[in-house]
């Protein structure tokens, strides 16, 4: 049995649900994760992880030694503990983010707070909301300023400073480096920056070594100095080497800096470059995938390797024969399956271990690298039993123009993969954005319904080098369309997918691939669902919009020039769209703005196609409230049903007052 941690804890932080009987138990499916980022302080006498709760995130710390809890921080609603790292064995750094719907990335808003290891003691130590102590007194430890700010390096061995990149608030900023006191919130300058927008990498002495950032042009630069006092020196330019390199670290010595680099054809490379002589030399790239995740050595900031996410995922040393690789080969032979080392203890004498699949969500547990013993920490979804799960295959094809395309299956539980109704489900993004094969809600409760889902990474997703991602720019409706098209006839002809019985559906830009897939391919599939999408795309650069220059300038050259984008926007091809559809928007969407449905569904109905809608005004980008989320995937799964024969939802939510008419 997988043992519940903090059970009552999240019971009153986090609330239960039920679920009704047969069909498809949506309340598995929609509940959220008890824990997601999970990390142990320096001394290894607290972990702490990241709680999703139903309008923010919270923060809690257990006690290793009985596992019970130490200290909760919630921020207020709507916000969200999206990073934090452990400064002390008695205080943590917490970086807050917003998001608007389900689906929203959340937009970190640079606010740091520094928070006890009780949960107490909490304070806002630099943001936009950062308050003074008045008029009555000159004693202002913390500057009162718009500006955001993002851990640079949490400096080990010092208890109390940090250093933090902080962006003024500005159109393309030069960001700056600052000694942050995580107690007081005095801030010290330490280093400016010679690009706009900039991140930094430092050494294992704290110094900044490396800045990489791009102006409104989105021309990425990478500079190095030799020390605090050194002048900077360009390392790449983008718009002449054509590729983008950023730095991830220090070898052991210092000697050496690791950079990760693109390449013209393929992933992308890690290299070591020796800043004395310029040397490069190549010590990892994987055939296929870009690296995921960086390994380092435990206890420390030296990179030693790196996770990919391929048909399986993977890790590589720079030493295969090394202890790092040694200790993780032991670690996944042990849990037989993948590890990721999520944190360490500072000594590095004790470590937690992420595991997962793609019928697993994840666990963690607690190693002792010394003793050689491994305690389960918590899951993130207890209530999934891996063995009940729908299973993930990875499928590979060759798209119409030869380019190689790789992307998951998920099938029903006890499938044979044959024959099945298949939703085909393109992702969102679309550009910089891939399936990874890793458990996912959504593909679940499809599979759970009876369905084969087919997720493919189109050209233009992220994870497979530069050149990969370069052949989306501009193909909108196009390639990038063909794409999901070859894809779905590759099900066809493997005998996975049964023809008449085949759905595409999407959120975001899925959405939008959802629509043109019966507009582009008619007789293929037989309905199409989309969920806050983008279905005008001049739309998309008009002044509602409110771009930055550096926004506008990514869209012309990612999207296209909206002045010829109208002929492949589904609002005017709406009389080739002759399936049913299924629409469901959100009224205060900024990302895909509810009036991209709006005149979708209007250019159905003038059409005279089949076509139903789910609206809700107070909804953003992914309907947020549970029993606004239980309605729609109810809708989505009747639809769904109408036209593939597959299960139903167990339970039906009733409408919101709020839903429009």
């Amino acid at each position: 049995m997988r043992r519940t941690v903090l059970a009552a804890l999240l019971c009153a932080v986090v609330g239960g649900t039920s679920a009704g009987t047969g069909g498809v138990d949506l309340e598995k499916y929609l509940k959220p994760e008890s824990f997601s980022n999970v990390k142990l302080s320096p001394g290894g006498d607290y972990v702490a992880g990241t709680v999703p709760l139903d309008d923010s995130t919270a923060l809690v710390i257990l006690r290793t030694s009985d596992r019970k809890p130490a200290g909760v921080f919630r921020p207020q609603d709507k916000n969200h503990a999206n990073t934090f790292e452990w400064v002390s064995n008695e205080r943590l750094l917490v970086g807050l983010a917003e998001k608007l719907g389900v689906l929203d990335t959340p937009q970190p808003t640079g606010e740091l707070y520094g928070v006890n290891v009780d949960g107490k003691g909490g304070e806002l130590l630099v943001g936009y909301r950062v308050q003074g102590r008045g008029l009555g007194t000159r004693i202002q430890p913390k500057k009162v300023e718009d500006v955001a700010a993002f851990l640079t390096d949490e400096l080990a061995g010092d208890d109390r400073n940090v250093l933090i990149a902080v962006w003024p608030f500005a159109e393309d900023p030069y960001t700056r480096v600052e000694r942050l006191d995580v107690v007081s919130g005095r801030r010290v300058r330490v280093s400016g920056s010679p690009v706009q927008r900039a991140d930094f990498t430092t050494d294992h002495q704290g110094e900044v070594r490396f800045a990489h950032g791009a102006a409104s042009d989105n021309v990425n630069k990478l500079y190095y100095r030799a020390g605090t006092n050194a002048q900077w020196s360009l390392v790449n330019d983008e718009s002449l080497s054509h590729r983008i390199e950023t730095a991830i670290g220090f070898s052991e010595d210092g000697a050496l800096a690791y950079l990760q680099v693109e390449q013209p054809t393929g992933p992308d490379a890690i290299v070591s470059w020796n800043p004395q002589t310029g040397q490069r030399r190549e010590v990892l790239r994987d055939g296929v995938v870009d690296p995921y995740a960086i390994i380092f050595r435990p206890g420390t900031r030296v990179p030693v390797g790196a996770l990919f996410a391929g048909d399986a995922p993977r890790t590589r040393f720079f030493d295969e024969k090394g202890a790092d690789a040694r200790q993780y080969r032991s670690l996944e032979a042990a849990f037989g399956g993948p590890v990721f080392i999520t944190s360490s203890t500072r000594d590095g004498g004790k470590v937690v271990v992420q595991t997962w699949s793609g019928s697993n969500p994840g666990d963690f547990y607690l190693f002792d690298t010394r003793a050689k013993a491994a305690e389960h920490l918590l899951s993130r979804s207890e209530w999934i039993d891996p063995k009940l799960a729908a299973t993930v295959r990875p499928f590979s094809l060759k798209a119409r123009d030869g380019l190689p395309l790789h992307g998951f299956l998920t099938l029903p539980p006890g499938s044979e993969g044959r024959n099945l109704p298949l939703v085909v489900l393109p992702h969102g993004g679309p550009i910089g954005v891939f399936d990874e094969g890793s458990y996912s809600n959504e593909p679940q409760m499809l599979a759970a319904a009876g369905y084969a889902v087919l997720q493919v990474n189109f050209r233009g997703s992220a994870n497979y080098g530069r050149a990969f991602t370069q052949a989306g720019a501009k193909q909108w409706g196009a390639a990038m369309q063909d794409d999901v098209t070859d894809a779905t006839r590759w099900a066809i002809a493997e005998g996975i997918a049964d023809s008449n019985r085949i759905c595409i559906y999407g959120a975001s830009y899925g959405a939008y691939a959802a629509m043109m897939g019966p507009i582009r391919e008619p007789g293929l599939y037989q309905c199409a669902a989309g969920y806050v999408g983008v279905y005008d795309l001049p739309l998309m650069f008009s002044g509602e919009a409110q771009l930055s220059d550096s926004a506008m300038a990514w869209q012309r050259e990612w999207v296209g020039d909206p002045k010829t984008l109208g002929t492949r926007s589904p609002v005017n091809l709406a009389a080739q769209l002759k399936v049913p559809v299924f629409l469901a928007a959100g009224g205060e969407d900024t990302r895909a703005p509810i009036k991209h449905t709006e005149r979708m569904e209007a250019a159905l109905k003038a059409a005279g196609s089949p076509v139903e809608s789910l609206y809700y005004r107070t909804e953003g980008h992914g309907f947020h409230r549970p029993e606004h989320q239980r309605e729609y995937y109810s809708r989505l799964l009747a639809f769904l049903s109408r036209s593939l024969g597959g299960s139903t939802a167990s339970t039906s939510a009733t409408a919101g007052a709020d839903k429009a008419p």
